[in-house]
């Protein structure tokens, strides 16, 4: 947390946090030790703190730039913890554009930077590093559960939970610590230690928990992956195109169009998925189209699901059928037998009463049976996610929670046979020490300026 000093000797920021003009409302913000002179400035006056006042807002030469709302927000109290000020202006670009040069002409004021009054937030201790990383997922949501999950995030769902182990293991090594300070008062010490343990053994237990859960909370930013694969010419681009509802990927008759993979993100029933269309997997003396069947090989054995596609007239559905659950201990597979509109009646019943319960039956050329194929891959990825916002979303985040449950693992293994090392005592604090600071690395209380320009980089400017 920053010192007052220090607070007073920082530049005033100050940039527009809505969305780009023309708006019905541009917010103008302003953090920083000279944002009420500032705010005076530019309405002649300094209104009654969170009370929004209407106002008209004047330039350096006290030209009129527009009529607006004024608030004013003395620090501590504010998002950042600094002096701040808000004009809620009319959204015009010239509205805008003139009020930030009036901003930009007073005395030890400059643009924000991107991220910057998130950053001076955290610098404050209004928040932690966790929420911080709430509040990035959530401005890049896509999808409801993206939503879900940052807003879980944002309000401090980790936070909580980190502040709440660092409660209790402080509670573990006070015991033990009083134990080495008292060591030559009886059987004392062996007691504590007893109870020391009897805390951090629930704590390992719930961080363990709160880990099996993270690869789901960070796939859930990145998006469920679907690899489509099969042999050239099976529909395979023509289905991408079909679930995506747009013409992403060419279509065409030749074998071997597709040569990279093709990326599609789009929003499945509030899920973020990521559609791969690969090449067709078929020998090839054609380097370039090698390559291509390489590449199609690895995204299908990194997704989450494949669409294993087959032309219902070209290949043999039967053959595919008989092996349709195999996977090779890979990527959960589904059987999808395309252009089923070309079939004969007689052999379309008779593929139909094969594959039930075993494939999709489509013809992604006219949408029959695409409805019943989104629903199926709605599905997975609902199970995939499960309903429950994760706790740990990010990697940074699990590295942190891995290494407090590397210290707690040695802390618990040396107390459980302390009467076999006459330091066991000293030892299980010091692997408690290393487990808060796991958790302070988390939440940002140590070593974070390293991490701090890679959080906030992909942050808007205003934010």
């Amino acid at each position: 947390m920053s010192s007052a000093s220090t607070l007073s000797d920082r530049d005033t920021i100050f940039a527009l946090s809505s969305g780009r003009p023309p708006a019905a409302i541009a917010v103008v913000r302003i953090s920083g030790p000279r944002s009420g002179a500032a705010l005076q400035s530019m309405i002649g006056r300094l209104p009654e703190p969170r009370r929004a006042t209407l106002a008209r807002v004047r330039d350096a030469a006290g030209k009129t730039v527009d009529q607006a709302l004024a608030l004013w927000f003395p620090g501590p109290n504010s998002e950042t913890g600094e002096d701040m000020a808000e004009l809620q202006l009319h959204g015009g670009r010239a509205v805008v554009a003139a009020a930030l040069a009036a901003l930009g002409t007073l005395d030890g004021l400059r643009p924000a930077e991107p991220g910057e009054f998130t950053r001076r937030a955290f610098e404050n201790g209004r928040i932690d590093l966790t929420v911080v990383e709430g509040l990035a997922d959530l401005v890049a949501a896509e999808t409801e559960t993206q939503r879900r999950q940052a807003l879980h995030q944002l309000q401090g769902g980790l936070s909580r939970r980190a502040e709440a182990w660092r409660a209790r293991l402080i509670e573990a090594l006070a015991l033990v610590e009083a134990g080495i300070d008292f060591s030559d008062e009886g059987d004392v010490p062996k007691e504590l230690l007893r109870d020391a343990l009897a805390i951090a053994g629930p704590v390992a237990r719930e961080i363990d928990e709160a880990l099996a859960g993270a690869a789901r909370g960070e796939r859930l930013r990145e998006g469920y992956v679907v690899a489509i694969a099969g042999p050239p010419n099976a529909g395979k681009s023509t289905l991408l195109n079909r679930l995506a509802r747009r013409e992403a990927a060419i279509v065409s008759p030749s074998p071997g169009t597709t040569r990279d993979v093709i990326e599609v993100h789009f929003d499945l029933d509030g899920y973020p998925v990521t559609l791969l269309d690969t090449a067709g997997l078929r020998d090839s003396d054609d380097p370039v189209e090698q390559e291509g069947v390489r590449r199609a090989r690895q995204s299908a054995a990194g997704a989450d699901l494949v669409l294993w596609v087959m032309d219902a007239g070209a290949d043999d559905p039967a053959a595919a059928l008989a092996s349709a659950v195999r996977t090779d201990g890979g990527p959960h597979r589904l059987l999808v037998i395309n252009k089923i509109d070309r079939l004969a009646a007689a052999e379309r019943q008779r593929l139909e009463a094969e594959a039930k319960g075993r494939a999709h039956l489509i013809s992604a050329a006219s949408g029959e049976g695409t409805d019943r194929l989104t629903a199926a891959l709605a599905g997975a990825a609902e199970s995939f996610f499960t309903t429950e916002p994760a706790l740990v979303t990010r990697q940074r985040q699990r590295s942190a929670l891995a290494e407090t449950r590397t210290a707690l693992a040695a802390a618990l293994a040396r107390g459980q046979g302390a009467e076999a090392h006459a330091r066991a005592d000293e030892l299980f604090a010091e692997d408690l020490r290393l487990a808060l600071r796991g958790l302070g690395r988390l939440t940002g209380r140590v070593d974070v300026d390293e991490i701090l320009d890679v959080i906030f980089r992909d942050f808007c400017i205003g934010k």
